[in-house]
């Protein structure tokens, strides 16, 4: 009887079950898979024939065969030689400043044999990426990670790339990658639009931003899985980190969630309004850093649509930047960590600085929509008819006909915008009584929602303070 090949799925929950062993010593799922991250580079490089960016003696060889009465501490040394003295930037990159988690020799050596025990060179290159995916995926549903604020649901992230079709040659973008799933998305759906010789004649540039170092490097090690060429950078795009990213065609963000506090940093000279708000000040670096005719797609929560003040500010400052074409309103309860209703903005950045949204499309996705969860997964047949509505690309020169306007998809005008207060979080649609977000979340996600809360309030009392303090020493 013929072996039969493990799917990417299946490997996945066999490598996610070795946490067992360490959930007695009180090991979370965010702190295995960044451990995870560590080991999984080591036995690919092996299996895939790149071990060459590894400098000899630290191999997942010298490791998986120690005999010596410390495995954990040998284990920490490679650690620690491969951040600090690897040729590779990239291999440097995910070994830098390394913390494990394992306390006990035994525990390593049973995660390695685990690792060890599958048959990897039955596992295609598409397939490694998938099951780094699958690993990061089931990460984020774990509330208490708290990985679910930087995981886009896979579903979502497709839907996205779908419309807005990325190009070959094109500078794709995504200033808060996380994990990268934009870029990947992205990759994966132009590699299967052209022929391979049309793809390497003129590659898409990829480029990524994140501030969390462990994010950081689960994010250089998807790039690495899915065989991509990507210039991924640690830092902060709403301060001159930002310098480092290139003009771009197609920006894709999930910008963070909260509210910026604090810090000795210098701001963004080139904002036009600052504000505590994190995802106001990552709409004005996502609309300035598009090339004129360049086009965003951007994940923004309700308050974005609808706050007065520097809000309103921001707003009127993207419609007159760009043609601000679609909306869609996301259901409840699609993030993990935070239970947000969220909207995804699609523009194109015009060629002069005033006037360029004419009229605005929104599509409800989110009135009459299940409670998205465990038990009913977000898949992409939820937006088919978004996807098919949404169609090519809309500029000045070919608007969206009427007549694919529908119950949930319909037009608005800049002047309806304006006599409304600049307010664009129009609704038509009667939502479900009981869909407040608060009735979707357990009991630890509700205590975490309301801190978000009161971190944004204290930052907006702080900055005001702060303004106070500056008036009165002009």
């Amino acid at each position: 009887m013929p072996e039969i090949t493990p799917t990417p799925r299946v490997i996945a929950a066999k490598i996610w079950t070795l946490c067992n062993v360490l959930r007695g010593d009180g090991i979370s799922y965010n702190q295995y898979i960044s451990e995870l991250t560590y080991l999984l580079f080591l036995k690919i490089a092996e299996e895939n024939g790149s071990e060459a960016t590894l400098p000899s003696g630290y191999r997942w060889a010298d490791l998986v065969s120690y005999n010596g009465s410390n495995l954990l501490g040998h284990y920490q040394e490679m650690l620690t030689h491969l951040g600090s003295s690897a040729e590779s930037g990239m291999v440097r990159e995910i070994y830098a400043f390394p913390t494990t988690v394992f306390s006990h020799s035994e525990n390593l050596r049973v995660v390695l044999d685990g690792l060890n025990a599958i048959k990897w060179h039955q596992i295609s290159q598409d397939g490694l990426g998938q099951i780094y995916e699958a690993l990061l995926a089931k990460n984020s549903e774990d509330a208490r990670s708290g990985a679910g604020q930087y995981f886009t649901p896979r579903a979502l992230v497709d839907t996205i790339v779908a419309v807005v079709k990325p190009r070959l040659g094109e500078v794709i973008q995504d200033p808060a990658s996380g994990t990268g799933g934009f870029l990947i998305s992205a990759d994966g759906y132009l590699r299967h639009s052209v022929s391979p010789e049309g793809y390497n004649a003129s590659p898409p540039r990829y480029e990524g931003m994140e501030i969390e170092r462990g994010t950081y490097r689960l994010c250089l090690m998807n790039v690495f899985l899915h065989n991509m060429v990507a210039s991924v950078s640690l830092g902060d795009a709403l301060t001159q980190d930002s310098a480092v990213l290139s003009p771009a065609d197609l920006i894709l963000a999930n910008p963070p969630f909260g509210s910026k506090f604090a810090s000795a940093r210098a701001k963004r000279p080139n904002f036009s309004f600052v504000t505590a708000n994190k995802q106001l000040e990552f709409l004005q670096h996502i609309y300035r850093g598009l090339k004129p005719g360049g086009r965003a797609a951007v994940i923004l929560p309700d308050n974005v649509l609808f706050e007065e003040g520097i809000g309103r500010q921001v707003r009127q400052e993207l419609m007159d930047l760009c043609s601000l074409h679609t909306i869609l309103r996301l259901p409840t309860g699609i993030f993990y960590a935070q239970g947000v209703k969220t909207n995804v903005l699609f523009f194109t950045r015009g060629h002069s600085d005033k006037g360029q949204t004419k009229e605005t499309w929104i599509y409800d996705l989110r009135s009459g929509a299940p409670k998205f969860g465990k038990r009913t997964a977000l898949t992409i047949k939820y937006f088919t008819d978004f996807i098919d509505r949404f169609g090519d690309w809309p500029t000045d020169s070919v608007p969206r006909p009427l007549d694919i306007q529908s119950d949930r998809f319909r037009r608005f005008s800049r002047e309806e915008f304006s006599a409304n207060g600049d307010n664009l979080d129009v609704r038509w649609l009667m939502e479900d009584e009981g869909s407040d977000e608060l009735q979707l979340l357990r009991p630890e996600e509700i205590s975490a929602l309301i801190l978000s809360e009161l971190r944004a309030a204290i930052a907006e009392v702080e900055e005001l303070h702060a303004q106070f303090d500056s008036s009165i020493g002009q």
